[in-house]
């Protein structure tokens, strides 16, 4: 039914007006809107007053009440009388044929507005939050969003008010999710944005806010700065608070502009002596399910400190770790730590071989090229392999092995460090720690060190900010720019940072699913796969491809059109007949 056979053509008009401006601004309330849009077009009543509307599917009070009064409005714009609310009437009725006459009427309750207190958590998010374009779809991640939001708390976004606990102002983001005042958004870095609702709390709030301070607002400098200087920072933009011209939906609406207007990313120097290097394990590196902590307690006994934890990425790994808590904080990031250039994939010899006949060999090396870690190093330690007597089966095994290696040091360019057995590989991890710590110039925390000689004793470390890592600064790309441009840096990101970046299921793009669904087919390794997307870019497309031929040359399809690539690319007939039966469904 379209809107001009409806029988409420006015109030679907509205409704779809909302409709468009949710779909535009990808808002939540787009499904609410839509539920609401199919209703009130199917029906074939004519209502006298919107909060007739009531009883249909998707049409709460709160829309009744946003119908009501846009046709208050349209009403007084055009001289029209404004209908009665049918309820009203009603109860008007029953109240001069009755004894309630004398009982005084009870006003209609009204839907209360949420009023968050002043300069608390969520008073600050939704002022901040308010600062951005309504009619766009700008959006703040969560640095920049306590970055803007603190000067607004009593509370500090970053550190518990109250040491015995962990709470703080950032805690009531929750509230906000939950009354559908703020959505979040996208991954591995979520967004914030104001939902409709969100947007008329945060109109009134900045109404409060402009008649107490006359148009001006005010900022307590950040720790460390004085108010000598007239001009006041927000992230990257420098207002003039002396300037009376600029006004403060201006100042507030460029702090995320970074994710278009940011073409460059500025990297933050790390003095050398505040932070120490320290090793990570991941909490399954152990050596039997009943001594669990031997590594770690071997390592102790080597001057070493390990800290274990569940890694998304790799088995050990090295982070500069801040002696000030709160260092990264005055930068609006999290946590204390940032990540080394150095990863460890460990792997005992029978569990390379299961790791290569099950398709984790070629996965894990896949996460790791696109983690962005500069020196990966494959640790393999000496195992006897038992699979088989039979001396051809041994060989095979022995083969594949060879087979692996090469590739991991040919083809992706990985350091690959063959221990004789554990307390071997504890040793060499011990010596990677010292190294690093001489390397970096970090003030070290060992009590009896030995002494390295670095090959560059001068390197130095540089944040990577994680607000400025966005659709139009591609974290893998900027830091292939910036090691080019300088490659004695080593350029991190935080701890928390990365772990997201390399999430087995957050950064997932559709390019990485496909590749992983390939490499589902035994025979399909990494690189086949590769090229395999490369010649048919998404799923979508490798299934069309198939479709568009006979079922005969769909068996082939594959293998004749990577024929022409090296041989290690190449796909033999068989493999591409059986590619053919999972993609093809070919017989």
């Amino acid at each position: 039914m379209s809107d001009d056979t409806c029988a409420n053509p006015l109030l679907l008009g509205w409704i779809k007006e909302w409709l468009d401006q949710a779909r535009e601004r990808n808002s939540k309330g787009f499904t609410v809107y839509k539920k609401a849009y199919e209703s009130m077009s199917a029906c074939p009543l004519v209502f006298q007053h919107p909060s007739e509307a009531l009883q249909l599917n998707g049409l709460g009070p709160k829309l009744c009440q946003r119908l009501t009064d846009k046709l208050k409005d349209y009403c007084a714009e055009n001289g029209l009388p404004m209908p009665e609310d049918p309820r009203t009437v009603k109860s008007k009725r029953t109240s001069d044929e009755g004894a309630a006459e004398t009982q005084p009427k009870k006003k209609p309750r009204k839907t209360k507005t949420y009023a968050p207190a002043l300069r608390s958590g969520p008073y600050a998010l939704i002022l901040a939050l308010g600062g951005l374009d309504e009619h766009s779809n700008q959006s703040m991640t969560k640095a920049q969003l306590v970055e803007t939001a603190q000067p607004y708390c009593d509370s500090s976004f970053t550190v518990p008010s109250d040491p015995s606990k962990y709470f703080t102002a950032w805690n009531s983001m929750k509230t906000l999710l939950q009354k559908e005042l703020v959505y979040a958004q996208g991954h591995p870095l979520k967004k914030y944005s104001l939902t409709e609702e969100g947007w008329e709390v945060a109109k009134a709030l900045k109404k409060t806010l402009s008649k107490s301070n006359q148009d001006t607002l005010t900022f307590d400098p950040p720790s460390g700065q004085t108010t000598n200087n007239p001009t006041v920072t927000l992230g990257n933009i420098i207002t003039n608070s002396t300037d009376s011209s600029r006004s403060h939906h201006r100042r507030a609406q460029s702090i995320l502009d970074e994710d278009t207007a940011h073409s460059t990313v500025t990297p933050i120097a790390i003095p050398p002596d505040s932070y120490r290097v320290q090793l990570i394990l991941d909490t399954r590196e152990v050596r039997s399910s009943k001594d669990r902590d031997y590594i770690s307690n071997e390592l102790i006994k080597q001057g070493i400190h390990p800290e274990v934890r569940a890694l998304e990425l790799g088995d050990i790994m090295w982070v500069a770790k801040f002696h000030d808590p709160m260092f990264l904080s005055k930068y609006g990031e999290e946590g204390d730590e940032i990540m080394l250039d150095w990863i460890v994939e460990r792997k005992r010899l029978d569990d390379l071989v299961g790791s290569i006949k099950d398709g984790r060999f070629h996965e894990q090396k896949f996460r790791l090229n696109r983690s962005g870690i500069k020196n990966v190093i494959y640790l393999i330690e000496e195992f006897t392999v038992t699979h088989d007597s039979n001396t051809a089966t041994a060989q095979r095994y022995h083969d594949m092995v060879n087979s692996a290696i090469a590739s991991t040091q040919v083809v992706n360019g990985y350091f690959v460090k063959r221990t004789k057995n554990l307390d071997d590989t504890i040793r060499y991890l011990a010596r990677m720690t010292f190294l690093l710590s001489n390397m970096y110039n970090s003030s070290s925390s060992f009590a009896t060190a030995p002494t390295y000689t670095a090959t560059n004793p001068s390197h130095t470390l540089s944040l990577l900010p994680t607000r400025h890592l966005s659709n139009s600064n591609p974290y893998l790309t900027t830091l292939s720019n910036l090691r080019a441009a300088n490659p004695s840096i080593t350029y991190g990101v935080t701890f928390s940072t990365f772990c997201a970046i390399s999430s087995k299921s957050e950064a997932l793009t559709l390019r990485d699913i496909f590749l992983k669904m390939l490499m589902c087919t035994r025979g399909v390794t990494g690189d086949k796969a590769l090229e395999i997307q490369r010649q048919w870019p998404t799923p979508q497309a490798f299934i069309q491809a198939f479709e568009a031929l006979d079922p005969r040359e769909r068996e082939t399809m594959v293998s004749d059109n990577l024929q022409s690539m090296v041989r290690t690319k190449t796909i033999a007939k068989v493999l591409s007949k059986k590619i053919a039966e999972v993609w093809g469904e070919a017989g």
